[in-house]
């Protein structure tokens, strides 16, 4: 008989090429895309390409003086506005200046993520795979940007205008839907930690083995 082949992507074994291959291939996907439109954004949006210098970031508390006056790019109306934001916390504003325990933070999320590729998943869970990779990208994304400029490029405002019913306010007292700039890597993010959360509910649980059953019976 041969001897089984580990790191094959069968069923049930340990991540092999394959699998490595989506990791990295989801990972560099979400990394490009979200450092691409940074790129971009700042490029074009406010009509002028904007600079961000870390030293500027650094001396000042008013972060938004170190943006041009500029109207936001409609994309779709009520729905998508493109506006550029320096955000000097995490994700959507959360934990203004205090930059180096959310660098801390992602160093250790990153970490946790690998964690999870390699003992949570197996060979033949893509679509894992795909969401750890982008897990992976949105994190080093903003990471990147808080060690390069010490904040975090935004630019995506969804629903922008659309008031929450009832009166409602958010504890930072605005009326709106969705009140916060944000970026690729927050959407990659939230995808990621969505269908982990959906693999997570629909993974099988382990089923025992006859041998333990018998055993349990055998004692009862």
């Amino acid at each position: 008989m041969c001897p089984e082949r580990r790191g094959s992507d069968r069923p049930g074994e340990v991540p092999g090429a394959r699998a490595w291959l989506v990791l990295i291939g989801s990972l560099v996907f979400g990394l490009a895309t979200d450092l691409a439109t940074k790129w971009a954004a700042f490029r074009w949006i406010a009509g002028v390409p904007v600079r961000v210098h870390r030293s500027e970031v650094l001396s000042t508390d008013r972060l938004g003086l170190l943006l041009p006056r500029h109207e936001p790019v409609v994309v779709i109306p009520k729905v998508l506005n493109l506006t550029l934001v320096l955000n000097p916390g995490a994700v959507f504003g959360i934990g203004a200046g205090k930059r180096w325990l959310f660098v801390g933070f992602t160093a250790v999320a990153v970490v946790f993520a690998g964690w999870i590729f390699l003992k949570w998943t197996s060979a033949r869970d893509r679509m894992a795979h795909i969401a750890i990779g982008l897990l992976l990208a949105g994190g080093l994304g903003n990471l990147y940007d808080r060690l390069r400029f010490a904040c975090v490029r935004d630019f995506i405002h969804p629903l922008p205008g659309v008031q929450l019913p009832f009166g409602i306010t958010w504890p930072n007292g605005s009326n709106e839907v969705w009140p916060y700039v944000s970026n690729v890597a927050d959407l990659w993010l939230i995808v990621g930690i969505a269908v982990l959360l959906v693999y997570g509910w629909r993974r099988p649980h382990p089923v025992k083995s006859e041998g333990a059953r018998a055993g349990v019976s055998g004692g009862a």
